[in-house]
């Protein structure tokens, strides 16, 4: 194939990433994807409408999320299995952001949520457009447990009141939830609380039991029979209602100034959450079907699916750990099988609409404990205790944050205290101080605190584990500046970059000790670290005579201007060359450029 052919094929791929599977598809692929399109449909069609429960909305709205962005992100995302559509996280934020300026489930609230996934979705382009999908890595792993945790706590304080039976006026936040519960219980209705717990109990037994059954389906049938019984004329008992019988509907996001600001902290908060919850899935998946993810086409996959959905009344989508999971193990082999999940539970809701009006409230807030129970990763909250006190203070923090202030707030809080526990550790390379191991065959330099090993009295040699950068140049130079010997050699192996102010150091630090009689070396330098004392001629101020490729090389050298006279009553004899012979000559100044001033 010509160069030209595969170079626009190459831009087609790109604009159009679903043509590179495209040619997989078969019939025995169509067999296997439609298979795990089906079980898809059943698990979302009482997880959608929960999730709507849960972001303000009418039932409705989280099948058609879990329809129309399931589709574009299958064909304009990199991931084969991953399926889009409502989440428990995503819905939380979508009411936390969105229900202090309008009322739960009226029109209003409904465009801002609209609004909102529009912005999420622009947001969402422009970081891919931008190729600045690295970002999402700074929203660390102990950010997202915590948020997922505090996220799981928050929803199910939040459906207290429906599981109860009581029909409050609350806030939204954490806190007057809480309150409120606790304050009306004795007005709890044991109907309720009894069809909610029954859900609760079905999903816990018929997955233990059942494993590969919906349990979810199985449990709401349970409870909408119990509710029957109990309440045969729906006096009592608050149900769902009958969801319209249509195809997503055309809608307009409000896209007036004063609501897009208002937003717009919510809006970027949602998109960074997304965008993490979707690449984490899909590496996860990608980890075990063996896929290579082009994370920024996972981005614009994301980015699309969420500004499509806005205009056909879906609110924000992201990857779902629980549907993409199945669709893995179910046997889905292509994109495929989003876009028959997304074609059957359009079927459902054509044919079957009228069933939700049987569904119990309080069985939809027993399932919603149930999702909220699941969300809370307790293995790797675990794992994250265990390994670093920073880690698990930022994973306390986000999930307080979460609890007490904006959702969005809270994402924020974490990635920023993630960055100060990672500025923190980066500001203070570790030190070590090395030298020759007196055991080994061939010449090996080991930790001299480690082997407890006697020092040379005229030269020290440092290993800095870090990068010399502004940040952490105080720490360096005050441990450089404690070490008494005349002569210092720095590895710097372990040292990505160095910045200017850190090369500065480096040459104040060798003026120093030269107007003592010694001199400061430099050996196995990377490659960029080199680049940067070559500009402004600090390659040449230091001494390009003092900076050596290998340790072995650099100590043969600097061992010919130690004084012999130490020499001769040093017991220490720490490098070979003190056992071949003294040094040859003394200089006390090792290079002519000591008087330079900076």
């Amino acid at each position: 194939m010509p160069n030209q052919t595969k170079g626009k094929l190459k831009v087609w791929t790109r604009m159009l990433p679903f043509l590179q599977w495209t040619p997989l598809v078969n019939g025995a692929s169509l067999r296997a994807d439609a298979q795990a399109g089906l079980t898809n449909a059943i698990i979302v069609l009482p997880q959608g409408v929960a999730y709507a429960l849960i972001a303000g909305l009418p039932p409705e709205y989280g099948l058609y999320a879990a329809i129309i962005p399931a589709i574009i992100a299958a064909l304009f995302g990199s991931s084969w299995h991953l399926i889009s559509g409502p989440t428990a996280a995503m819905s939380i934020v979508v009411f936390t952001s969105v229900s202090p300026l309008a009322t739960p489930g009226t029109a209003e609230f409904i465009a801002l949520a609209l609004t909102l996934t529009l912005m999420k979705g622009v947001f969402q382009l422009v970081l891919a457009s931008a190729r600045l999908g690295v970002l999402v890595n700074f929203v660390s792993h102990s950010v997202v447990i915590g948020f997922t945790a505090g996220a799981a706590v928050v929803i199910v304080v939040s459906q207290l009141q429906n599981l109860l039976g009581l029909s409050l006026h609350t806030k939204g936040t954490f806190t007057d939830n809480g309150w409120q519960v606790l304050s009306h219980l004795s007005s709890a209705d044991p109907y309720s609380l009894a069809v909610g717990l029954t859900t609760v109990l079905g999903c816990v037994l018929i997955k233990k039991l059942l494993p590969r059954w919906p349990y979810m389906l199985m449990a709401l049938a349970l409870a909408s029979g119990l509710a029957f019984i109990l309440d045969p004329t729906q006096q009592q008992i608050a149900m769902v209602g009958a969801i319209p019988a249509s195809l997503p509907p055309f809608s307009m996001p409000d896209l007036s100034f004063s609501n897009i600001s208002a937003l717009s902290s919510g809006a970027l908060a949602i998109s960074l959450l997304g965008l993490v919850e979707a690449s984490s899935i899909a590496r996860a998946i990608a980890s075990r079907s063996h896929q290579r993810l082009d994370d920024n086409q996972e981005f614009i996959g994301q980015g699309l699916s969420n500004v499509v959905g806005a205009f056909f009344s879906c609110y924000a989508s992201s990857g779902s750990f629980t549907r993409t999971g199945v669709n893995f193990t179910s046997g889905a082999r292509t994109p495929m099988a989003a876009i028959f999940a997304a074609g059957f539970l359009l079927l459902i809701l054509q044919l079957f609409s009228g069933m939700t009006a049987w569904l119990p409230i309080p069985a939809m807030a027993g399932l919603l404990l149930v999702v909220a129970w699941n969300l809370i990763d307790f293995h790797h909250i675990k794992l994250i205790v265990r390994a670093a006190k920073s880690e698990t203070t930022v994973l306390i923090a986000t999930f307080a944050a979460t609890l007490l202030v904006a959702l969005e707030f809270a994402i924020y809080a974490g990635v920023i205290l993630s960055l100060v526990f990672y500025l923190k550790r980066t500001s203070t390379p570790r030190i070590v101080s090395i030298l020759p191991d007196p055991d080994a065959k061939h010449p090996v330099f080991v930790s001299a605190e480690n082997k407890r090993l006697p020092y040379c009295p005229q030269l020290r040699i440092v290993r800095i584990e870090g990068s010399l950068f502004f940040g952490a140049v105080n720490h360096v130079q005050e441990y450089l500046q404690n070490i008494r010997e005349p002569r210092l050699l720095i590895v710097g192996n372990g040292m990505n970059f160095v910045d200017i102010v850190g090369a500065q150091m480096l040459l104040q630090e060798s003026i120093r000790r030269q107007a003592a009689g010694g001199g400061l070396y430099l050996c196995n330098l990377k490659e960029g670290v080199v680049r940067t004392l070559k500009r402004n001629n600090l390659m040449e101020r230091l001494g390009e005579d003092h900076i050596f490729t290998n340790k072995g090389q650099a100590i043969h050298r600097i061992y010919d201007h130690l004084d012999p006279e130490i020499c001769k009553t040093c017991t220490a004899r720490i490098f070979q060359e003190c056992h071949i012979a003294p040094p040859s000559k003394n200089i006390t100044v090792d290079q002519p450029n000591a008087q330079q001033k900076i």
